[in-house]
């Protein structure tokens, strides 16, 4: 039964990655169902769903040939905000991150509930503005990342619209583009974060390999799904699941 619902959340993840995102709101709440450790939850999950980021990201790999070769630098941020939200997570008891999860997991429910109306103001800022490739630009853009890299690292869910929208305020403008660097980034910090809790033996591989085949399986029926169900759907879906666990999480601590 518990594999069974492991199982389930991930490929639900997966699907639910590859159409719009927000598959750890299914994914990690499945892990704390079955009894694991929120930490430990948190850090499998993570290790679990890194390689169907990678098979999204290669996806995008032609988009990614065409983005500034600046922007690529990006990479350092997220690898040193990875390493350290890694890092601050496992140097957190698990009472302490058990309160914060509620309060994690809502935010991250607003932020994928808000992606359209972030979109659409990103969309309006770059018609109305020039390129913000100024050394002040340049200069938030590197730290908002590595902020971005830290929470990433720690939890995660919700990295994706935060790194588009600063993204778009420093002048990328292609959103396929934009989406093949997030997609990279969110590995860099990820899988930096990933090789960390492997390392410190903060993972369960029963459930890793398991999670992993289906979350990648999830990707593949999500593309199939994407012009079926559609953004829009996908996301209300996960937001009431979002907002059902946040209401649980809160009334169990």
């Amino acid at each position: 039964m518990q594999l069974a619902l492991i199982l389930t959340a991930a490929l639900a993840a997966g699907i639910i990655n590859a159409i719009a995102g927000g598959g750890t709101l299914l994914s990690f709440p499945a892990l704390v169902a079955i009894g694991v450790s929120p930490v430990l939850a948190n850090a499998t999950n993570t290790v679990a769903l890194v390689p169907g980021s990678l098979a999204g990201a290669l996806g995008f790999r032609r988009n990614l040939a065409e983005v500034p070769r600046w922007m690529l630098l990006l990479t350092i941020p997220s690898l040193a905000g990875g390493a350290l939200g890694a890092v601050i997570l496992l140097h957190t008891s698990t009472k302490t991150f058990s309160r914060l999860v509620p309060f994690l997991i809502l935010g991250a429910t607003i932020l994928l509930a808000s992606q359209e109306l972030i979109t659409r103001r990103l969309r309006h800022f770059l018609e109305s503005h020039e390129r913000g490739t100024s050394p002040a630009w340049i200069t938030f853009a590197f730290s908002f990342q590595f902020l971005v890299g830290i929470y990433g690292g720690y939890f995660g869910a919700g990295i994706g619209i935060l790194m588009l929208a600063a993204l778009g305020l420093i002048g990328m403008r292609d959103l396929h583009q934009m989406n093949g660097l997030k997609n990279l980034l969110a590995i860099c910090m990820n899988g930096v974060a990933a090789i960390y809790f492997v390392v410190s033996g903060a993972v369960l591989w029963k459930y890793v390999i398991a999670m992993a085949a289906a979350s990648i399986a999830g990707g593949f029926l999500g593309a199939r799904l994407a012009h079926r169900l559609g953004r829009k759907f996908v996301r209300g879906a996960v937001v009431a699941i979002g907002l059902v666990m946040t209401v649980a999480l809160f009334v169990k601590s």
